[in-house]
């Protein structure tokens, strides 16, 4: 016995490395497929993005979420919500990131410290999405998530953009006040006759690109403010683009913060902006 015993101790150096390599290789080999497997997810491309520009929507985001996760859960494909928060007096980019945390399917970002505008969020979050669609939603939810598969192949395979109208045939407004609805198609009016005569809807919150188209337009897009939908819409159908609108059900929001003569005055101001920077060659591809 004391033999053995002093053979296994002048064997144990060996043994214990012996033992060492394998429990090294035992626990590299797992970690190294984990790695693997989490670089293939962090490189390969979800079929959706959600990109949710956040200002101020503390309250609203956690309902809005819930309810986009309810959604997602029972499609097929793999999708991400990219929330970017810009400029919030509130809590919103700690809810956002609490969210993040909790769903991992979910990023939250935020534009850069005194550079403001939901424009400037859409455009960081489409950049930053990684779907072969991304898909602009406003944090009410003002369309049921539900109506986002409409926008979607097979129904939009020909399309490059689609974007949501509240004006389109089959269209419907929920709760919403007549003078509110008037301001809007003031608003839309200034729009068609200044810009954009093809559409009935450029402001509706819900649009959904092809990648490359939004890589192509985001790229280039200048447009921080209330102008930002009309830019990108410009020169999509510059750029030959396809773009389709289609109807939904609009529930009005009674926290909205559109103003008349404000809005109408920027939105003028923005338009001009546009086709100066498009005679300029400001939105020329890049090579």
């Amino acid at each position: 016995m004391r033999l053995a015993r002093s053979r296994d101790v002048e064997d144990r150096p060996r043994a214990c490395a012996k033992a060492s390599f394998w429990r090294i290789i035992g626990k590299a080999v797992p970690a190294t497929i984990a790695m693997v497997a989490a670089e293939k997810r962090s490189l390969s491309r979800p079929f959706l993005s959600i990109i949710i520009p956040a200002h101020n929507e503390e309250a609203r985001l956690p309902p809005s979420l819930a309810q986009i996760d309810a959604f997602l859960q029972q499609q097929p494909y793999e999708a991400e919500v990219v929330i970017v928060e810009n400029g919030s007096h509130d809590r919103t980019f700690e809810v956002a990131q609490a969210h993040a945390e909790s769903l991992g399917y979910v990023r939250a970002m935020q534009s850069p410290a005194r550079q403001r505008g939901k424009g400037l969020a859409v455009k960081q979050g489409m950049l930053a999405a990684r779907g072969e669609w991304r898909f602009i939603c406003d944090a009410d939810l003002s369309m049921r998530i539900d109506e986002l598969s409409r926008f979607l192949p097979p129904e939009t395979t020909d399309s490059d953009i689609i974007i949501a109208s509240r004006e389109a045939p089959g269209a419907n407004r929920v709760g919403e006040p007549t003078y509110r609805h008037l301001m809007g198609r003031v608003n839309n009016w200034i729009i068609k006759l200044a810009a954009l005569r093809s559409f009935e809807d450029t402001q509706c919150g819900f649009k959904m690109f092809r990648a490359s188209v939004a890589e192509d337009l985001f790229g280039v897009q200048r447009m921080n403010g209330i102008g930002f939908d009309v830019e990108l819409l410009f020169i999509a159908q510059r750029r030959g683009y396809t773009v389709k609108e289609v109807p939904i059900t609009w529930y009005y929001d009674p926290y909205s913060t559109m103003r008349l003569w404000d809005d109408s005055l920027n939105m003028l101001r923005e338009i001009w902006q546009i086709r100066r920077n498009w005679r300029q060659g400001c939105y020329a591809r890049a090579h």
